[in-house]
């Protein structure tokens, strides 16, 4: 018999605040599989008519998938959250689109009717696991010319991409890194980002002073208010010399967890579970890997195709910010200022980082909350690059939505 789709929507999400990684980040004595159980028990913690052996399915990236943040990280973190065992998970890999993807492949399961509710998230510690650790990449892809060496250096890709597009200077990367500093120093003055974090106690060690004790991580460690176009302009270039590419205009090595509720609208409604946004479609298409950070183009444009709409349509947009440079090829491919109102209105993972599988969630919760505020928008869209060649698109339309009237 034929079956039904169902309409998917954002019920909740929530994450950690985000750290530095290495010795002197908020993380370094914390799990990886600690963080991402930390931000499921808040989900539950804020969804009390939620019965957690109503929970499907628990799905988890990661990108470097050993010790602790391996051993099938989505049925391990379930348990150690409190989910009754008869709850199964498993984990996913797609580099920075981690928890994109396991909210999309969780979305698929919940329209087909595999699924009524699932929970879809991801971690990255990456001062425990430096992204491509213990990776073994087959030489052939080197010697065949099947890519080019930089194709395995995310910093070398983003310079590679200054090539492609030499309109986008150096300047116009740290022009627009600086706004992101000071949107999201705005977004946490106006009360918009904390009501989504979940505080972590952090163990930290004074190595000078030979003590240890206990801490409460409650805001990002990454952002740099006050930032400036001075400021950015001595900062070295790292991945080629006199190049574009700093710490300055790019997302740091960062730690960080993200946990998402995705349900069947019509059982979300049944349980009394907010319904925050509605999926409209997505799409994931690859690139050269040389230029990965032009992969949100072709994936916009297949999401936009498959849901009939224009990028004229779309009234927010959640960009991530892996480096400067990705975001601004994004605008101008479409037209699209890159001081646009529409455009990461909080910040971008410049300012809050970008611990890479679960950031993808991350955006979907600022763009909820934006919808919130914003009844007058009926579109919005989450986009990211994605390593080794990718990109990844989300379209969500805004239940709040009034019509149009401001």
């Amino acid at each position: 018999m034929p079956r039904t789709v169902r309409d998917v929507v954002f019920v909740d999400g929530v994450r950690t605040p985000f750290g530095k990684a290495g010795p002197k980040g908020i993380y370094h004595e914390t799990r990886a599989d600690d963080l991402v159980v930390k931000a499921i028990r808040e989900l539950l913690r804020r969804n009390p008519d939620l019965d957690p052996a109503r929970i499907d399915e628990v799905a988890l990236a990661a990108t470097t998938q050993i010790g602790d943040q391996g051993l099938t990280l989505g049925r391990t973190a379930g348990i150690l959250a409190g989910l009754p065992t008869s709850v199964p998970g498993y984990s996913i890999d797609r580099m920075c689109a981690g928890a994109m993807t396991a909210v999309t492949a969780v979305a698929g399961g919940v329209s087909l009717g595999a699924y009524d509710i699932a929970v879809a998230g991801g971690v990255e510690h990456m001062g425990r696991h430096p992204m491509g650790e213990g990776v073994d990449p087959n030489p052939r892809f080197v010697s065949d010319k099947l890519v080019d060496e930089s194709a395995l250096f995310m910093g070398m890709t983003a310079e590679n991409l200054h090539d492609r597009y030499p309109g986008i200077s150096k300047q116009r990367a740290d022009e627009y890194a600086v706004r992101s500093q000071e949107k999201a120093a705005k977004a946490y003055a106006d009360g918009k980002i904390q009501a989504d974090l979940v505080p972590v106690a952090v163990r930290r060690t004074n190595a000078e002073a030979g003590e240890t004790g206990w801490g409460l991580a409650t805001a990002d460690e990454p952002m740099r208010p006050g930032t400036t176009l001075e400021s950015l302009a001595g900062l070295k270039t790292p991945f080629r010399p006199h190049g574009r590419v700093t710490a300055g205009n790019a997302a740091g090595l960062n730690d960080g967890a993200t946990a998402s509720l995705i349900a069947a609208e019509d059982v979300a409604r049944e349980l009394g579970l907010p319904v925050k946004m509605r999926l409209v479609s997505y799409a994931f298409a690859g690139v050269e890997p040389e230029v990965m950070g032009i992969g949100p183009v072709p994936a916009t444009e297949k999401a936009l195709a498959k849901a009939g709409l224009t990028i004229g349509d779309i009234g927010l947009f959640e960009i991530n910010e892996a480096f400067a440079v990705q975001v601004l090829a994004m605008l101008d491919h479409f037209g699209i200022p890159e001081d646009d109102a529409r455009v990461n209105q909080y910040g971008g993972a410049i300012a809050f980082g970008h611990p890479l599988a679960s950031s993808g969630v991350r955006l979907m919760t600022q763009l909820a909350r934006q919808f919130e505020d914003q009844p007058h928008v009926r579109y919005g869209l989450t986009s990211m690059c994605v390593g080794f060649g990718m990109g990844g698109t989300v379209i969500w339309e805004n239940p709040h939505f009034d019509g149009g009237n401001k």
